[in-house]
C-alpha cells in the first residue's frame, strides 16, 4: 500500500494545509489514494482544478481521487458530479483527524461521499500547526483563516469561512520551535492577515502580534508578513514596519483598483488617495520598503478612464511586483450580476498591467546595482534579498544561511552578485 500523493493548486495557504493533511493522512493510515487541494479564486482557477482531477485519472487508472480545497467547499456538487472522483471534502473537514481516519484504510466503509459542511459556521482556526513547512530557508507560519468581508468579487470567503485566528502564545512558541530547528525567516501567513485578533479576548492587532514575536524570539533574524490590507493596518504594525529591521522591508498590498467607483462597486474599504497615503507615509518611515500588489484587471463596468486612473495609481503608489488577475465572474458573487467588460478587453488590460508591472520590477533590479544586502539563500545559486529581490550567485553559497552580498547587475528577472 502506498503512501497518498498530495497536489496542491493556489495559495500559499493551501500549501501549507496540504502538509498538514500529509500529516493527518499518515497518522491515519490513508493509502493507495490521490488528494487534490483546490483554489477557487477565479473561474480558471476551478476549471483547472478540474483538469488536473481528470489528468490524475487518465494517468493512474482506478485510483481513489480525494478532491478539497476552496472550489471543493464552494461548488461540492461540481466535483461530486465527476466520476474520476471518489471523496469531496470542505476545507473544515481537511484539517480533521477523524474525517481522515473515516478515510482509512482503503476507503471502504460508511463514510459519505461528500463531507462539506457550512464554512461559515467555524468558529476555530484548526488546531493542526506545521513546523518547517517552506523551503530549507524560509517558513510559514499560518496565524489566520478567513475573511469577514464581502468584496463583491471575492468567493473566498465562502470558501473559508469568517476570519479565525490562533492565539498568539501558540504563533510564538511555534517560532521559537522554527528558530529552534535552524529556520532564518519566518513568515506570517492567513486569507485576511490584517484582521488578527479581532475575535480574541481582548481583540489584539497584528501589530500587536508582531511585537511579541520579536520581543519573545530575539533569535529570529527575519519576520515577514504575507499580504496585507492597507486600510486595516494598525498603528502598531506601521511602527513596526517603521523601527524594526528584522521585519523585512517588503509588503504585498490587497488593492484590486486604482479608480475610486471600481472601489466602491468592489466594496472595497479603502479609496484610491487612502492607498497612495499609506504607500508615501510608510516609505517616508522606511525608505527601503518595496510593495508588491495585487489588481483586478476589466472589473465590471470599467471604461478606458477607470482603467487609467489604475495605472495611474501604480506609479503614484510606487509599486514594484504587480500580482495582476484578469478578472472572472464567480457564480453567485453580486459583481457576477453587474454589467460585464468584453473577454477580450479584460485580457488587453491585464496585459498593460503586466507590462507596467515589468517596467517597475527592472527599474527596481537597476537600482540595486552596487548596494550592499543580506540575502537568504533558497538553493546554492540563488537566494532573497531583505525586499524578497531574487539574487543569483556564481559560486555556490550554503542554503538558509544569509549571505552578504553586493549587486553586480540584473537579467531582468533576477539580480546578480558580484
Amino acid at each position: 500500500m502506498s503512501a497518498p500523493v498530495f497536489t496542491t493548486l493556489g495559495c500559499r495557504l493551501n500549501a501549507y494545509e496540504t502538509e498538514a493533511m500529509k500529516d493527518l493522512a499518515q497518522q491515519a493510515g490513508v493509502a493507495n489514494a490521490h488528494v487534490v487541494n483546490t483554489c477557487a479564486v477565479t473561474a480558471e482557477a476551478v476549471r483547472k482544478a478540474r483538469q488536473e482531477i481528470r489528468r490524475i485519472a487518465r494517468e493512474n487508472p482506478g485510483a481513489t481521487i480525494i478532491v478539497t480545497g476552496c472550489a471543493a467547499q464552494t461548488e461540492p456538487e461540481t466535483f461530486a458530479a465527476m466520476p474520476e472522483v471518489a471523496r469531496v471534502i470542505g476545507n473544515h473537514e481537511k484539517m480533521q483527524a477523524e474525517t481522515w481516519k473515516g478515510l482509512a484504510p482503503d476507503l471502504i466503509g460508511e463514510t459519505e461521499r461528500v463531507q462539506v459542511d457550512d464554512i461559515l459556521s467555524v468558529k476555530e482556526t484548526a488546531g493542526h500547526l506545521i513546523d518547517g513547512f517552506g523551503t530549507r530557508a524560509r517558513a510559514y507560519v499560518q496565524v489566520q483563516n478567513g475573511c469577514d468581508h464581502r468584496c463583491t468579487f471575492c468567493i473566498i470567503p465562502y470558501g473559508r469561512g469568517n476570519s479565525r485566528s490562533v492565539p498568539a502564545g501558540v504563533v510564538v512558541e511555534q517560532v521559537k520551535r522554527l528558530i529552534g530547528a535552524g529556520y532564518n525567516e519566518v513568515v506570517l501567513t492567513g486569507v485576511d492577515l490584517t484582521s488578527w485578533g479581532a475575535d480574541l479576548p481582548a481583540e489584539p492587532k497584528l501589530g500587536d502580534l508582531v511585537r511579541r514575536i520579536l520581543k519573545l524570539v530575539p533569535d529570529l533574524p527575519r519576520l515577514r508578513i504575507s499580504s496585507i490590507d492597507s486600510v486595516e493596518a494598525d498603528p502598531a504594525l506601521i511602527e513596526a514596519i517603521a523601527a524594526e529591521p528584522r521585519l523585512m522591508p517588503h509588503l504585498h498590498l490587497s488593492l484590486q483598483a486604482g479608480d475610486d467607483m471600481i472601489l466602491k462597486r468592489m466594496k472595497r474599504r479603502h479609496l484610491r488617495d487612502d492607498a497612495i497615503r499609506f504607500c508615501e507615509d510608510m516609505r517616508k518611515a522606511r525608505p527601503d520598503l518595496i510593495y508588491g500588489a495585487d489588481i483586478i484587471a476589466g472589473f465590471p463596468t470599467e471604461t478606458e478612464e477607470m482603467f487609467a486612473n489604475t495605472l495611474a495609481m501604480v506609479k503614484d503608489c510606487g509599486l514594484t511586483w504587480l500580482h495582476v488577475f484578469p478578472y472572472s465572474p464567480r457564480k453567485g458573487t453580486p459583481a457576477a450580476r453587474m454589467p460585464q467588460v468584453a473577454k477580450p478587453l479584460i485580457k488587453e488590460r491585464a496585459a498593460r498591467l503586466r507590462s507596467l508591472g515589468e517596467e517597475l520590477a527592472v527599474a527596481h533590479l537597476a537600482a540595486q546595482i552596487g548596494r550592499q544586502h543580506q540575502v537568504l539563500m533558497e538553493n546554492p545559486r540563488m537566494g532573497r534579498t531583505e525586499q524578497f529581490t531574487e539574487v543569483s550567485f556564481a559560486q555556490d553559497q550554503p542554503v538558509g544561511a544569509i549571505v552578504p552580498a553586493r549587486i553586480a547587475g540584473h537579467d531582468g528577472a533576477q539580480l546578480t552578485a558580484a
